[in-house]
């Protein structure tokens, strides 16, 4: 593909495991020369299988121990509110699968309250929102994230931005509690688009022939509100990573081969 920042690029290994393995290290890469220098990372990550596979191959790989990881901020780009240690929440998943393994200061990761932090649902999503707005930046009251992982459904959601409902119109808050989830459990905290589309990278990883539908209408430009993963943008980068099971309905001349 053309090498413009605006378009939207994807990469294809052939398994679930390669995969994870090349987005970690891309990850790797990403996060060395953001923080080489000092300046600060700030990660959104997300839950599920590749979430956590990639997370895993982040921690097994070698050049995790290159980076200076007080320097690298953790959130996450939804939360499902239950306990805050209850198997379903992305957090504890994240925390499993490397943010126990590494050094990063407690301060620098940013959970969404749980059911039993004494917040109700809105509590809790105003208090994300506040929690972002301490990094804010002069442009927006949150993070600019350098990377901002989300995984996407066969229905084409990103984060809890479900089709079809009001939260993935929301552009005066940037975190929003969501009711009656049509995937379970029914309570959530999500980011909004506009803080996920401030992030500087957005990478996109989902594999299986279930996904392959979803990635085929985002990269044809569906409608964002039917289709909320045609609505991720990065401003410097949106890169779709996926596997050939999921790849079945992308055109070869859309698939980057060097990236």
């Amino acid at each position: 593909m053309p090498g413009s920042s605006a378009e939207k690029r994807v990469v294809v290994e052939a398994t679930p495991t390669a995969l994870a393995l090349r987005v970690a290290d891309r990850f790797l890469t990403r996060v060395r020369a953001r923080t080489r220098n000092g300046r600060l990372a700030h990660i959104a990550l997300t839950g599920g299988s590749m979430g956590g596979a990639v997370l895993r191959a982040v921690r097994d790989n070698p050049r995790s121990a290159e980076i200076d990881w007080s320097l690298v901020h953790f959130w996450w780009g939804d939360e499902r509110y239950v306990p805050r240690n209850d198997a379903d929440r992305n957090a504890l998943q994240s925390r499993e699968a490397l943010l126990d393994h590494i050094d990063v200061p407690a301060d620098n990761v940013h959970e969404v309250a749980g059911s039993d932090s004494g917040l109700e649902l809105d509590e809790a999503a105003a208090a994300y929102a506040a929690e972002l707005a301490r990094f804010g930046t002069d442009d927006h009251p949150w993070p600019s994230f350098a990377v901002c992982f989300l995984g996407v459904g066969p229905d084409g959601h990103i984060a809890s931005l479900f089709p079809d409902r009001e939260e993935v119109t929301v552009t005066d808050a940037a975190a929003l509690p969501v009711r009656d989830s049509p995937k379970p459990p029914p309570e959530r905290v999500t980011l909004t688009r506009p803080v996920l589309n401030a992030s500087k990278r957005v990478w996109l990883v989902l594999t299986g022939a279930d996904k392959a539908s979803a990635l085929g209408l985002a990269l044809a430009g569906a409608s964002y509100t039917s289709v909320p993963a045609a609505g991720a943008k990065g401003r410097k980068r949106t890169v779709f990573f996926v596997d050939e099971a999921a790849a079945s309905e992308v055109s070869p001349d859309l698939i980057d081969q060097a990236y």
